[in-house]
């Protein structure tokens, strides 16, 4: 009988101890809260990721336990790593980790996964208006899918030529240079990105040449063609003559001394 009075005594001291070291390393904080991260919190669906608990107090004996929810997925003895796949919507979390040395125990922060769609390739407009002096260039690049905010750069061969553009809402990002009559054609192309890592998609590389695209010149070989096109049967031949003779006017006005312009639309006309 004083055996076991004498071993309950001893369970008794060694309750009590471990209660007042508990005591002890929370007011010193000897023994911390658990760390729980993983390096990433922006996942897609179907990627692995990783899931680390830790203390800081190396010398300590803890042991780990993995939840998500309130269903322990894992127990160990040290530091913790935990592999998992995202597959379903309750794989994002929320998760949490105990560490417990002998009665003593805490908890770490909920740790919850972002479930993001990964953008696809952006598309590359380019738009140029040429001028006696210059260019200028308008770039505008979009990607339509994936999950915002997406970040845009705009590049010139390898060399980025913009800032980052974040774009909330489903629209080009846009940016506008100017660029000296060189005599040499330019690369451009574009990024984009959201909070996935390691999911940066390009454009299409888009090369502008020497003499660029110039809407005004675009309408000048407009204006060169049409006294070469058929005109309409009209009533009076003389009035028919006559428009064909303002055309040609106009050809000759503004196309006199350009010398800009392709060979294949110096067609000479000879007005009536």
């Amino acid at each position: 009988m004083w055996k076991k009075s004498f071993l309950m005594f001893l369970f008794s001291l060694s309750v009590q101890k471990a209660a007042l070291d508990c005591e002890r390393m929370r007011k010193t904080n000897e023994f911390p809260s658990p760390n729980l991260n993983s390096q990433t919190d922006a996942v897609m669906r179907g990627q692995n990721v990783s899931l680390s608990c830790f203390n800081q107090n190396k010398s300590l004996r803890i042991t780990y336990f993995l939840f998500r929810g309130e269903k322990c997925l894992s127990i160990q003895n040290g530091p913790m790593t935990f592999n998992l796949t995202i597959s379903e919507a309750r794989d994002l979390g929320p998760y949490k980790c105990k560490a417990q040395v002998s009665n003593c125990s805490k908890y770490s922060r909920e740790f919850n996964f972002t479930s993001v769609d990964p953008v696809t390739a952006p598309v590359l407009n380019i738009s140029v208006v040429q001028t006696k002096t210059g260019r200028y260039i308008m770039l505008r690049c979009i990607s339509f899918n994936g999950s915002l905010p997406i970040n845009y750069t705009f590049f010139e061969k390898n060399m980025a030529i913009s800032p980052v553009i974040s774009k909330n809402v489903r629209e080009p990002a846009e940016f506008n240079l100017t660029k000296n009559n060189t005599g040499e054609g330019k690369e451009y192309r574009c990024e984009a990105k959201n909070r996935l890592p390691d999911h940066a998609k390009y454009s299409q590389l888009i090369t502008i040449p020497s003499t660029g695209f110039s809407y005004s010149l675009e309408i000048r070989k407009l204006l060169l063609l049409l006294p070469l096109l058929p005109l309409p049967q009209l009533p009076h031949p003389e009035t028919g003559a006559q428009w064909s003779v303002e055309l040609c006017h106009w050809r000759q006005l503004l196309f006199s001394g350009n010398h800009h312009l392709p060979s294949t639309f110096q067609v000479p006309c000879t007005c009536i």
